[in-house]
């Protein structure tokens, strides 16, 4: 154990950070040791980890010292934000710059950074197809993760920008799934016409980060775009149906309505939607299947996905 060297993971008790720690710790002869970053190491999920060998520490990424501290020593940190705890792209920044710093002051040797597009590239914000958030975003939670990574870069901070997708997990914890509509019916609703929206299961980000961090230096500098599946809201629905044993029809919605329906967030998500729509060659071709399948064979398509995780989707 004594040569093996630390992987710092943020948010290990999370969707991604989760992913990657139970990689690590899979892999008992492989060149890496996880050590867990959770404010919280009281909670279940840190106990579990605790309990199946990682090394858990506390660290807050509003707070640099806490997480220099979780860094010292490490080889390499898995970085990520929490946008959907707090809704504030400003904050997503500061973390970001926290994590930047922490890893450049500690001499970490590789990062990866889990970040998105800034969409702003793509759609600028005089540009009235898409309204305008909190002023000066288009897609909150894709535009300060992309902004973060000039951070990255500007403290030379040796890093991988690691693209993610669509979490396939979303139909189970973010009431995505299957509803029931006024006929019975049961019906996902999205507003992507007939675009393809580029997915993956959560637990293949970091399984495939793993491997990232494997394949060392020369993963520095680059962006990896990953993705399990290019589908329709119309294939997506045929795969449920397939799977749940019911008909589940899709509900084809104009951006503007879901952007309607007014829960925290439903306007930036019919952004993030249209945006995937809008410019879905461009963000398909940067999230390659074939390429994440290189990096993880072990990569999930959908109906795999669903053939594990069927009984956990809630039916409205």
């Amino acid at each position: 154990m004594a040569d093996r060297k630390i992987i710092a993971v943020v948010g290990a008790t999370g969707a991604q950070g989760g992913g990657l720690v139970r990689a690590i710790l899979e892999d008992k002869n492989g060149p890496f040791e996880a050590r867990a970053i959770t404010r919280d190491v009281n909670s279940e999920k840190a106990k579990e980890l605790a309990e199946a060998g990682a090394e858990v520490v506390a660290a807050d990424v509003d707070d640099v010292k806490s997480l220099k501290k979780a860094f010292d020593g490490a080889h390499g940190a898995f970085c990520v934000t929490f946008f959907w705890a707090h809704l504030k792209p400003e904050k997503e920044l500061s973390q970001a710059r926290n994590m930047a710093q922490a890893a450049k002051d500690t001499g970490v040797e590789h990062v990866i950074w889990s970040t998105l597009e800034d969409t702003r590239t793509f759609i600028p914000l005089s540009d009235d197809r898409m309204p305008t958030l909190m002023g000066k975003y288009k897609v909150p939670h894709f535009d300060a993760k992309g902004e973060a990574n000039a951070i990255f870069a500007e403290l030379g901070v040796p890093t991988t920008f690691l693209l993610t997708s669509f979490y396939w997990d979303n139909f189970i914890h973010f009431g995505m799934g299957p509803k029931k509509g006024a006929d019975g019916k049961l019906a996902v609703t999205l507003p992507m016409g007939k675009k393809k929206l580029a997915g993956i299961a959560a637990e293949d980000i970091g399984k495939t980060a793993y491997r990232i961090f494997e394949e060392g230096d020369e993963m520095i500098g680059k962006t990896v775009g990953i993705a399990g599946g290019h589908l329709t809201g119309a294939q997506m629905a045929k795969s449920l149906t397939k799977a749940l044993g019911q008909e589940v029809r899709y509900n084809e919605i104009t951006p503007a309505a879901f952007r309607a329906f007014g829960f925290p967030g439903a306007d930036d998500l019919g952004n993030m939607f249209q945006f995937y729509a809008d410019f879905e060659q461009d963000l398909c071709d940067a999230r390659s299947i074939s390429g994440t399948k290189k990096l993880n064979p072990e990569l999930l398509t959908f109906d795999r996905w669903l053939a594990a995780n069927k009984s956990l989707i809630p039916l409205g």
